[in-house]
């Protein structure tokens, strides 16, 4: 290996819970599977450590999250969850497994996954490791986080994930990104689309909501992670000018977004990035938003709008100006600022920095 020129030989550990593969669950799914398939595109040696289910293609080393018998034992009433302890132990043995003899096979490791004991066991590791930080901090994390002691780099996927850290530790901003190729310029249409997890935090009831102020009809698409959620709060509220599409493999939703007006982001949390807006951005559909968390820096003037967090009525209007904008222009900001190929040129560059660091030791 030649950390400034040759191919890298990188380890990237994926989030246990939901397996990489389409239709994804979500933004970080997306985002370790296009890393992956980038990398090996660029002639990288990529071995993908993810949940059961994983893309075959990735030739993933699945983790052995196995759920832990319920009623095994005796029962301890503070314990944690028993998947939670089977997501402890899987991390543990890989981690065990890497500070070993299999950890020379690798040049670095990038952890996406979202758990502690990645960062907790850095220091026991053979290669250097970067770590994605892809939420707000997390207790569990952050406590792990707080103990590195300089063992991993950071790097967050957004100025402002980077800035909800900055008190933790300090860390680069690598922007999550897109494969425009795989989101085609669509021809736009009459409706709104919004995309993503129908969870709570989500609010896809909210976006129904401006778009019936907004006088334009919207379709939903995306996995039901709540039911309960999903049966009292947004099926109550669907009818003809509110449909659900269902969970959509990929090029169904490329299309269902790209025949789109305007596609339509209602955070109720600080979303960390935003990766459904760069999607859309990328089919030429403009986009609506509530300003929360990364959403912001996502967006310019010239390819959506924003509204203060859950102010329905200030959506509606941001529905309707944002259907305005050119498409000629979203389609080329995320080409230029917010691509596949910007976020993995980034990271292959900090890659190689930490393996010439390794080298020079």
């Amino acid at each position: 290996m030649s950390a400034r020129g040759g191919a890298l030989r990188i380890c990237l550990v994926a989030n246990s819970r939901f397996p990489i593969s389409e239709p994804f669950t979500g933004g970080l799914e997306s985002m370790t599977w296009h890393l992956a398939h980038e990398l090996v595109r660029r002639g990288h040696e990529v071995a993908v450590f993810a949940a059961p289910g994983s893309d075959p293609a990735l030739g993933v080393i699945e983790l052995a999250v196995d759920a832990l018998p319920d009623h095994t034992g005796r029962l301890d009433v503070d314990a944690p969850q028993s998947v939670q302890v089977a997501e402890h132990h899987a991390y543990l043995a890989l981690m065990l497994e890497l500070a070993r003899d299999q950890g020379s096979r690798f040049d670095v490791l990038h952890n996406n996954s979202l758990h502690y004991l990645p960062v907790a066991m850095a220091s026991a590791l053979p290669m250097p490791m970067v770590t994605t930080l892809h939420t707000p901090p997390l207790w569990w994390l952050e406590s792990a986080v707080r103990l590195d002691r300089g063992a991993s780099t950071f790097a967050a996927v957004s100025r402002f994930t980077a800035a909800s850290w900055a008190a933790i530790t300090d860390c680069s901003c690598v922007p999550n990104g897109v494969d425009v190729t795989r989101w085609p310029v669509g021809p736009g249409g009459d409706a709104a689309v919004w995309s993503g997890r129908l969870v709570a935090e989500k609010a896809p009831h909210e976006a129904i909501a401006a778009a019936r102020l907004a006088g334009i009809p919207i379709v939903l698409a995306g996995p039901v992670l709540d039911e309960h959620y999903f049966r009292t709060c947004v099926e109550p509220l669907l009818g003809a000018d509110a449909t659900y599409a269902g969970h959509l493999d990929h090029a169904d939703l490329a299309a269902l977004v790209g025949s789109s007006a305007v596609a339509v982001v209602t955070p109720a949390w600080d979303e960390p990035y935003g990766l459904v807006a760069a999607e859309a951005l990328a089919c030429g559909t403009p986009v609506a938003a509530f300003a929360r968390g990364g959403l912001p820096e996502v967006l310019t003037d010239q390819c959506g709008r924003l509204a203060g967090p859950g102010d329905v009525a200030g959506l509606a209007a941001a529905i309707g100006e944002a259907a305005r904008l050119d498409r000629a222009r979203c389609r080329e900001h995320a080409v230029t600022e917010l691509s596949l190929t910007r976020m993995v040129d980034r990271y292959e560059a900090l890659y190689r920095s930490l393996a010439h660091q390794r080298e020079a030791a």
